[in-house]
């Protein structure tokens, strides 16, 4: 099966459409949880340790399970898997409503939903990435990815992270029933992507007769054997696992830093993070631009240089007008990197070999943030602004040292398509 050719016009295909559309109703319900599930946390307990432990099961799933759910996409249907893992968050959220509810719910019961939903977002996120270079051509990566970018920012940042700030000040759990319908939406629109679509490519023997299937670990193994070959990739991954592990760092108890130091409310989080929102649509905007005028890779190292300083400046915010300035600006860096490095994966990987990669680089880069939530904790002990300068201090200092291995990556992925 051969990706959907745009022929020109401005639609990426009805397949890229009916991927896109059921992503978005999944959007909603992130948005909806990304603010509710940390105001819920900070209601169950004050402990930055305990609330860094809650960022960290959110991601702890990519360290585990990232690597065989890899494998898994190369094997399985993958409209079904999408279907699946929405299905599940359903039923995980759903519960949490009804606990939530019934004032039965501790800060042990949000940490195994959190952790079951993580396992779940682990399916989600690593089978919607493989799908893209089925059905979009090279040229139309960038594209693609802006306008996944661009949705999730405006629905999730703009419509379900302020909504479940004031449903949450409304009634507890609320978000969390919205959340829940959301969820099951999004796993009956992603049964309407096309049957044709939902498994793999197949890699051609002639060409890679060391992919042939010959089973379930040997394939996961041979993922692994191509990402530690390929030193381009390995570094680009290093890199962008440790930046990673710094963001989680900083960010683990945000929600504190938010409401305690910045004396924000509970029904107004959602409306600050919307600051990050907006600079994530600029950036899902005039990235792709940014990149055809200016190449990739320099769009790529200026994004990253840009949104690690962001880190270490907003420990510095003495009101949130400021600390909102510094998601802004972070907003705009970060999606700019976020789109433009899949991009590039999406050139460099072979597609039939994607899953297994996309996981394999998945348990490196957001298997390393779980760790750096854990010591943000221990750091906020000290201050709710310390983990902000450590994180942005370590991950500013890695961008600089990068800049000229991103630049020349970015490019050569973008003029190198399937090198």
């Amino acid at each position: 099966m051969q990706p959907n050719s745009t022929n020109g016009s401005k639609t990426l295909g009805k397949a890229f459409n009916r991927i896109w559309s059921a992503s978005m109703m999944s959007n909603l319900a992130d948005g909806l949880l990304k603010t509710a599930a940390p105001l819920l946390a900070a209601t169950l307990t004050q402990d930055p340790i305990l609330i860094s432990g809650m960022a960290a099961l959110v991601m702890l799933p990519w360290l585990l399970f990232a690597i065989p759910v890899g494998g898994m996409v190369d094997r399985v249907n993958r409209r079904l898997a999408l279907a699946s893992a929405n299905a599940a968050r359903f039923l995980v959220t759903g519960i949490l409503a009804f606990a939530i509810a019934t004032d039965s719910l501790n800060i042990w019961g949000l940490y195994a939903a959190a952790f079951m939903i993580g396992i779940c977002e682990v399916v989600y996120d690593t089978t919607t990435q493989s799908m893209i270079p089925q059905v979009l051509e090279s040229k139309n990566f960038e594209k693609g990815n802006a306008r996944l970018q661009i949705s999730e920012t405006v629905i999730a940042e703009f419509l379900g992270a302020p909504l479940s700030g004031v449903l949450y000040a409304l009634v507890a759990f609320l978000p969390f029933v919205f959340n829940s319908v959301a969820f099951a939406a999004a796993a009956i629109l992603v049964l309407l992507v096309p049957k044709s679509f939902a498994t793999t490519l197949k890699a051609k023997p002639d060409l890679d007769s060391e992919a042939e299937k010959i089973g379930f670990w040997k394939d996961i193994r041979f993922g692994i054997e191509y990402l530690w070959r390929d030193k381009r990739l390995m570094r680009l991954v290093i890199t962008t696992a440790f930046i990673g592990l710094c963001f989680a760092l900083a960010t683990s108890t945000m929600v504190l830093f938010v409401l305690n130091e910045m004396k924000v409310t509970e029904a107004a989080f959602g409306f600050v993070m919307l600051s990050m929102g907006i600079g994530a649509i600029l950036g899902g905007i005039f990235a792709p631009a940014a990149s055809k005028k200016f190449g990739r890779g320099t769009i790529m190292a200026v994004a990253s240089l840009g949104m690690t300083s962001m880190i270490f400046l907003g420990g510095f915010a003495p009101n949130i007008t400021v600390l909102m300035t510094t998601f802004f600006i972070g907003g705009i860096c970060n999606t700019s990197w976020n789109l433009l490095v899949m991009s590039s994966y999406h050139a460099m990987i072979p597609n039939h070999l994607f899953g297994r990669i996309h996981g394999t680089r998945r348990t490196l880069v957001w298997g390393m943030m779980p760790i750096g939530s854990l010591i943000g904790g221990a750091l906020a002990v000290y201050g709710l602004r310390v983990p902000f300068f450590v994180g942005g201090v370590l991950s500013t200092i890695l961008a600089i040292l990068s800049y000229r291995f991103i630049k020349k990556l970015g490019d050569f992925a973008a003029n190198h398509p399937g090198s």
